[in-house]
């Protein structure tokens, strides 16, 4: 089938079958393409929570499907993809955070939205970039709080809020990766662009962007700025809906750093958001695989911290 016809078949598989398709902004332009609805980590948790379909495609990464589901542990949610992980997600593991949360006693965890569903569990409350400092402004100013696993992001909420958060060493492989370096290059090629970086990104590079914030916040500045240029500090797969959004303006995404070895390596890529395609959507809603379950133990755990996110932002 050509591109097009695949894209008419899925969306004519997804009346049939009654579901919807969500996509995270860093997947391919393709995917947000034929995508119902198109967003961040809190938007596409919202969404989740509240749609009538009755099938879900969570075209991202796994924790998001995981997420989708134990939003609505009725619907069928499926993942084009097993293999669509998350090294942030990775870097915490649930036997590891137990043991940290006991090393700690009295400490409320405050975990991000890239995380499993066991760490979720062990969490008090769930928090995405978009509103991290809005939830921890919402807590008592002398609680104890142990933050994870985005070390960047935990700084920069620290930094914000004036907290003294224990944060969890954990990171994005591409946000990691971003250079001050480059960005001043760009700069001086572009003078009149506006920097925007994701809160992922490290200190040193949030120290240099004029806006700071998720993939929302961004795109949001972008639409309602009069600049007409911007470098971008984030996953490149933002720059579709940026240019959709935005056909009067320029986006330049900075570009990958030099690796040790000399050669240039796909920083502002996530390869596992990539591992999301038209051909494995049309699959898995052909054959209604594969589908994301979650032990009902933990579910019910997991579940909490996230419905208190939604509550409090």
């Amino acid at each position: 089938m050509t591109t097009k016809e695949l894209k008419a078949e899925i969306r004519k598989m997804c009346e049939e079958k009654d579901a919807i398709i969500l996509a995270h902004y860093y997947t391919i332009g393709d995917i947000q393409d034929i995508a119902d609805f198109v967003g961040d980590s809190l938007a596409l948790a919202r969404k989740a929570a509240e749609t009538d379909a009755k099938v879900m495609v969570m075209c991202g990464v796994h924790f998001m499907a995981e997420t989708c589901k134990l939003l609505s542990p009725d619907k069928i949610v499926l993942c084009p993809d097993l293999a669509a992980g998350c090294s942030l997600a990775d870097s915490c593991k649930a036997e590891d955070l137990k043991k940290f949360k006991d090393e700690h006693p009295g400490y409320q965890v405050i975990s991000y939205v890239n995380t499993t569903a066991a760490v979720k569990a062990l969490t008090d409350v769930v928090v995405t970039s978009g509103n991290a400092k809005k939830v921890v402004d919402q807590l008592p100013k002398d609680a104890k709080l142990i933050f994870g696993p985005d070390y960047n992001l935990g700084n920069y909420i620290n930094e914000v809020t004036g907290r003294k958060m224990l944060l969890w060493n954990g990171g994005c492989h591409v946000h990691e990766r971003f250079s001050v370096s480059k960005i001043l290059e760009l700069k001086k090629q572009y003078p009149d662009a506006v920097v925007m970086a994701h809160l992922e990104c490290k200190a040193p590079v949030l120290a240099v962007a004029e806006v700071k914030g998720s993939t929302a916040t961004m795109l949001n500045y972008a639409q309602q700025s009069d600049k007409k240029q911007f470098i971008v500090a984030t996953e490149a797969g933002i720059l579709h809906e940026m240019q959709r959004t935005c056909p009067d303006k320029e986006f330049i995404p900075v570009p990958p750093e030099i690796s040790e070895s000399g050669l240039e390596c796909s920083c502002n890529e996530c390869n596992y958001m990539k591992l999301n395609t038209l051909e494995k959507v049309y699959n898995c809603l052909k054959t209604m695989s594969p589908q994301i379950e979650v032990d009902p133990e933990i579910a019910k755990e997991a579940v909490k911290p996230i419905n208190r996110m939604l509550e409090l932002s």
